[in-house]
């Protein structure tokens, strides 16, 4: 059986567009990546010592960032915190070199501190992107 869709819905308004944008709170967003660092520090383990060799983990989350961003909109922390990394513009998903720049910035930790009324850090935009809610499946 396929999904039967409404021709006469109303396209996804992207979030620089939308007035009624509102950003997730803070604790979504710190889970997620407290959950993503986690994962990095399990997956850096497999070829390095991530409490010696501290360069290990923060490789794998760029690495991760880039990937599940660019590809999926969510890394895995995300989609357990249910938020999602879109394109400020359009809303649609921000590409692979997008998502390993921001990836870069966001291990910088700086960027991530700077925040405009939209909670977009520094690293969101200077990649055009933002993290907002994602829907419910």
């Amino acid at each position: 059986m396929t999904a039967v869709t409404n021709p006469y819905a109303a396209a996804p308004v992207p979030p620089a567009a939308d007035p009624t944008f509102t950003p997730p709170s803070l604790g979504p967003r710190f889970g997620a990546l407290v959950i993503d660092w986690v994962l990095c520090l399990l997956a850096s383990n497999i070829f390095a010592d991530p409490f010696r060799d501290a360069w290990a983990p923060v490789l794998v989350l760029v690495v991760e960032y880039g990937l599940f961003l660019g590809l999926f909109a969510q890394t895995p922390g995300m989609y357990v915190t249910r938020v999602r990394c879109l394109s400020w513009t359009d809303g649609g998903r921000i590409g692979l070199l997008r998502a390993l720049l921001r990836g870069v910035l966001l291990a910088l930790v700086v960027p991530a501190l700077l925040m405009d009324e939209h909670r977009r850090g520094l690293h969101d935009r200077l990649t055009g992107s933002v993290i907002t809610p994602a829907p419910r499946a």
